[in-house]
């Protein structure tokens, strides 16, 4: 598993929240269960496990909400343009899912895996020739700062 080295920034739709992140990415990890479907009115939603402490806020705090949409999962999003910025577990604390889509430099490489593919949308046509994962990837929440 590669990782994308670097120090990377990002913003919602509106520009209220910006962020930094100052740390290797991990690849990309489309998911495509039905709450990230819901979540990001896509197929998927394109995340990359990150340390929490990599993570900065520069502007928005007071933009930034938070849904529980399951137990001890909360997805934290843009109160005003209503982009998804990331996802935390209670299980994970030290460990966030950011959102890529929001990262304002190129990436050097794309997606990895599908995971979550038993409850893909079903006009959606895996093709691509990435690995798929009917359920959660082993190692999808696993970064190396957590």
């Amino acid at each position: 598993m590669g990782l994308y080295a670097g120090s990377y920034t990002g913003s919602c739709l509106c520009g209220g929240i910006q962020y930094r992140v100052d740390a290797e990415l991990a690849p990309i990890q489309l998911c495509h269960c039905s709450q990230c479907r819901k979540a990001q009115g896509s197929a998927f939603a394109s995340n990359s496990p990150v340390a929490k402490s990599s993570f900065q806020l520069i502007a928005g705090a007071d933009l930034l909400k938070a849904y529980e949409s399951s137990p001890g999962k909360r997805r934290f999003f843009c109160s005003r343009c209503g982009s998804p910025v990331y996802s935390a577990r209670d299980a994970t604390p030290e460990l966030l899912r950011l959102r890529v889509g929001l990262i304002n430099e190129p990436l050097p490489a794309g997606p990895e895996f599908h995971f979550h593919t038993a409850s893909k949308a079903n006009w959606l046509a895996i093709d691509d020739g990435l690995p798929q994962y009917a359920g959660e990837y082993p190692a999808a929440e696993k970064t190396p700062d957590a």
